[in-house]
């Protein structure tokens, strides 16, 4: 059983950083999905690929894998450019603007 070990990127609905600061193991699905042909539900038998555990370092992660004779796969994060703005959200009501305001 191989599994993925990988830090989640952050939800397009926010731009919170929840959820995204933890690592998650995850295994890979070994079997094919298949489409029922009634419904159109997408299934597998292999229910270990519903399985997904979040540790607080990645070297927690890895010693787990180990510990369980997992093959783990780690896929480290891409740095990312914070996005701060010099006046922040209160710019947007600042009384010494120079131009009008308008969306």
């Amino acid at each position: 059983m191989t599994a993925r070990i990988f830090k989640p990127a952050k939800s397009a609905m926010s731009s919170g950083q929840a959820k995204s600061r933890e690592w998650v193991l995850e295994y890979v699905n070994d079997t094919g999905r298949e489409v029922d042909p009634l419904m159109g539900w997408t299934s597998s038998d292999d229910t270990q690929a519903q399985v997904r555990m979040r540790f607080a370092t990645k070297e927690a992660a890895l010693d787990y894998a180990k510990d369980h004779g997992i093959e783990a796969v780690v896929a480290d994060p891409k740095p990312r450019k914070p996005n701060v703005r010099a006046g922040g959200y209160g710019e947007n009501f600042a009384t010494n603007r120079r131009g009008a305001w308008t969306h």
